[in-house]
């Protein structure tokens, strides 16, 4: 019995190093990730899946490149990630038909989304983006979201702020703002207004409940390590898949009855003409002698829920990010406020009005600070492709057919190489010239991606953003509270601060 001891103590103590050794002990690649043997990458995904976004930029900006292989386990399709400007063009213009959303990505948000232009590829894609591309450019749809957002402003916004600065209450900025642009995304997609901002203080819609539990719970599909895993809680039905479930239903069934209704209205001549996006896509599909869905309902309603999805957090999610950014920059506060009541003064606006189309276009500064705050917390900080076949981006990096290819948004603007010694500092200035704003390469700044997929609600997206910021800061200073300590975020779809943005309002005490 003894000898048996002794054997399996020595055995023990020459195994373990060994198969730490083969198993667990990483192989340092001399650029990027470590790599262990047969598990890849996982291990330190796994450790630092909770800081992915500052883990993974640590690895990219010590590259040359920003370009690093990611190894999944043995027999996985493996990945590339990147966050230089060439290869992002090579991707997303190039050879953007090799690298579609893919499959994964598809199958993942397939549930909630369908088949919307958000979750579409191909012919299908191309066939929505058609119409909504035209949507987009008519002048009638954006003095539609306009006219929501002052009135939005003033009969909702307005009224809370200022009871909230008369009796120095705590508010959670993000909810309001979330609150604010799923009522203007809700009345952009089909003209129905969820009123999510009026019940401020009690809770938000059971629409908008149910779409953010859709939305999260998708979303964390993404971060499990083994893909099987989700797969099969949908298949038994149990735990977070449980819920998702539930809450598509509840979307679902919310969106068809609207667009029941209005496909009624329409076949019967009845109905009311709307601005709203799900009127345009009925209309192309009534002057379409053909047929070129087979279930019309659905078809729309995949097209509503991914814009809706599209527009609902990422303006919310990049004012709140730029908030606490100038709560640490009373600087760029003046500078905003000098430049507003320029304007108001010229135009003879009283204080508390809104601004109309002409006049935000005037706001160069403003622009330009929106545009500094996405840099650094862009509301979609990353972004992934699936490669259709074997290629080789322009730094060199080869990609084999059925990897994916993430691009690093949230990386790039905390390169050196790529925004200079100052990348890391809140720096307006660097968007003007001569006081004038001045774009960059979309490949440089893929905020709202970038070639053919671009976002189409760019421009909208600034409205609603210039609106809520001239009309906070025109009238009041905006305190936020523990803003020495960055907020901590959900790694969702979009870069939603956890735990809320808790600020005070005071009346601004100087006013022109």
């Amino acid at each position: 019995m003894e000898i048996n001891l002794a054997i399996l103590s020595i055995t023990t103590l020459f195994l373990v190093p060994l198969l730490y050794f083969i198993l667990l002990k990483p192989k340092t690649i001399h650029y990027g990730f470590k790599k262990y043997p047969i598990f890849g990458m996982i291990p330190d995904f796994l450790r630092n899946r909770h800081r992915f976004l500052e883990w993974s930029t640590d690895v990219l900006s010590t590259i040359p490149t920003y370009t690093s292989v990611f190894y999944r386990f043995v027999g996985g399709n493996h990945g590339v990630l990147t966050a230089d400007p060439a290869n992002i063009e090579h991707i997303l213009k190039t050879r953007i038909e090799i690298y579609p959303k893919g499959t994964r990505f598809l199958s993942i948000l397939q549930d909630f989304l369908g088949t919307g232009i958000f979750n579409a590829d191909g012919s299908l894609w191309r066939l929505q983006r058609k119409t909504a591309s035209f949507a987009f450019n008519m002048r009638s749809l954006r003095n539609f979201l306009l006219n929501s957002v002052q009135v939005e402003i003033i009969n909702r916004l307005n009224p809370i702020l200022e009871e909230a600065s008369g009796s120095n209450r705590v508010l959670d900025l993000q909810d309001v703002l979330e609150r604010f642009a799923f009522d203007n995304v809700c009345k952009l997609s089909f003209n129905v207004d969820p009123g999510c901002l009026n019940r401020f203080g009690s809770s938000e819609s059971e629409f908008m409940r149910a779409f953010n539990d859709a939305t999260e719970l998708s979303s964390g599909r993404f971060l499990y390590a083994l893909p099987m895993l989700w797969i099969i809680k949908r298949f038994f039905n149990f735990g977070s898949e449980n819920k998702l479930m539930k809450s598509i239903v509840t979307v679902h069934e919310y969106a068809d009855d609207i667009i029941r209704l209005r496909l009624e209205e329409e076949k019967s001549n009845k109905g009311n003409k709307y601005d709203d996006l799900l009127s345009r896509f009925i209309d192309a599909m009534l002057d379409n002698s053909r047929s070129f869905v087979t279930n019309s309902i659905k078809f729309l309603r995949d097209v509503v829920i991914s814009v809706i999805l599209a527009g609902k957090d990422t303006t919310s999610t990049g004012l709140s990010w730029l908030f606490w950014l100038l709560s640490h920059n009373p600087d760029v506060v003046e500078k905003i406020r000098v430049e507003i009541d320029h304007i108001r003064v010229r135009n003879k606006k009283v204080i508390g009005s809104t601004y109309d189309y002409e006049e935000l276009q005037e706001m160069h500064y403003l622009h330009a600070v929106i545009s500094e705050s996405l840099r650094l917390y862009p509301p979609v900080p990353v972004d992934t492709k699936a490669c259709l076949e074997d290629d080789v981006l322009p730094d060199g990096t080869r990609v084999k057919k059925g990897w994916f290819v993430m691009y690093h948004i949230y990386a790039m603007g905390r390169i050196e190489g790529i925004w200079g010694k100052d990348c890391s500092e809140f720096k307006p200035e660097r968007w003007l010239e001569n006081g004038v704003f001045k774009p960059d390469s979309p490949f440089r700044y893929p905020v709202f991606n970038a070639g053919p997929r671009v976002c189409l609600g760019k421009d909208m997206a600034y409205i609603q953003m210039k609106s809520i910021v001239a009309s906070v800061l025109e009238q009041y200073d905006v305190d936020v509270l523990g803003k020495e300590k960055r907020p901590d975020y959900i790694l969702s779809l979009t870069l939603r601060m956890k735990n809320g943005l808790p600020v005070r309002l005071s009346k601004r005490k100087s006013i022109m």
